[in-house]
């Protein structure tokens, strides 16, 4: 999908309270840019930000990061929450093969919500629950390592699948409908738009 520039979005970015500028410079003191020891959850690719928004607010006890590479998309978050005060929420500009290098020992939780595909076989390394990518998961999360994903696309879901089991996780929760399950479930803008043509949501909570 081609993203259309956003005016001003640069700026927008670097003058709100909610970005984090120099990543690099937090790692080991992520503890300190929040102010308190609450666990920390990150979803990868947050796109407008609607999911970790909301559960920012409803989750005042754990602090959250969202990561999103594309400034046309993350000025978008940023113009929702401009005007709401939420200390647990902040937001990093970056790609997510660096993650790594931002932080050590020190995440609780990682989200993967429709996550890009990349379906040709050629790109299976770019896919953010390939080997390469859950081994720098291991460097990141503190102590339990779980990941949620939630994903439209069953080839990728089956993927991953494979994949965090040969890692050594444990599937312990897992649904190919989400949408019929009478469970807690904030949505994406990406999950509204699918369950109005119908498209079933694949969800999996893996732990290691």
């Amino acid at each position: 999908m081609r993203l259309r520039n956003v005016k001003g979005a640069k700026e927008k970015i670097l003058s709100s309270r909610y970005n984090i500028d120099n990543p690099f410079d937090n790692i080991n003191n992520w503890n300190k840019v929040f102010n308190n020891n609450n666990p920390i959850y990150i979803e990868i690719g947050m796109g407008k930000g609607k999911f970790i928004i909301e559960n920012a607010i409803n989750n005042p006890n754990i602090n959250y990061i969202g990561i999103e590479k594309f400034d046309s998309v993350i000025v978008r978050a940023i113009e929702k929450v401009e005007q709401l005060d939420i200390p647990n929420l902040k937001f990093i500009r970056m790609d997510a093969t660096r993650i790594d290098e931002v932080f050590n020992k020190e995440i609780d939780r990682i989200y993967l919500n429709f996550s890009d595909p990349w379906p040709k076989d050629r790109h299976s390394k770019r896919r953010l629950t390939s080997p390469i990518f859950l081994e720098k998961y291991d460097k990141v999360f503190k102590k339990d390592n779980i990941i949620e994903m939630k994903t439209d696309n069953i080839d990728l879901f089956n993927y991953s699948i494979d994949s965090l089991k040969a890692h050594g996780y444990n599937i312990e929760y897992i649904t190919n409908d989400l949408h019929r399950e009478n469970v807690d479930n904030i949505m994406t803008e990406y999950e509204e738009r699918f369950s109005l043509l119908n498209n079933k949501i694949n969800k999996l909570i893996a732990r290691k």
